[in-house]
């Protein structure tokens, strides 16, 4: 694995239950009129929920890198069928379409351009857009020892 973002974390599912035990402590330690029942009940839902959410972003937000292979969400590209990667500042990045099922790239990421041995060009997408871009290069270079 060169390259990797999962996407979403699992340990997110616990930050509402955690924040629903803090307020029951609380309400037991004042003496207040503890609400037991509501808390359990936001706290199911709370947790529910965002897992929900991190399955979908393990799904379709997960950035793989291998020698062979680049993922992006549920699309996979072979390296070898990548031509260059672009500069940063390449304007005919900007408007190729993103990588990946989605419409465009995901929240919190930023792009990066790709010229495919076809002469399209595509963008990948990372949070750590440039580990990936550096290692997009390794890929490249290696594959073509």
């Amino acid at each position: 694995m060169l390259f990797s973002e999962p996407g979403a974390r699992w340990r997110a599912v616990a930050y509402g239950p955690a924040l629903c035990a803090v307020i029951l402590l609380i309400e037991a330690l004042t003496g207040a009129t503890l609400h037991g029942f509501a808390l359990g009940f936001c706290a199911v839902a709370l947790g529910g929920f965002t897992a929900l959410q991190v399955v979908a972003g393990r799904a379709h937000a997960r950035v793989e890198l291998t020698p062979d292979t680049l993922r992006q969400g549920t699309e996979s590209l072979a390296v070898a069928e990548i031509a260059a990667v672009l500069p940063a500042d390449d304007d005919d990045a900007a408007e190729a379409r993103a990588l990946g099922e989605l419409s465009g790239i995901p929240r919190r990421r930023r792009g990066v351009g790709l010229r495919l041995a076809d002469d399209a060009i595509v963008r990948a997408w990372a949070i750590d857009h440039a580990g990936l871009r550096a290692a997009l290069h390794t890929a490249l270079a290696g594959s073509r020892e």
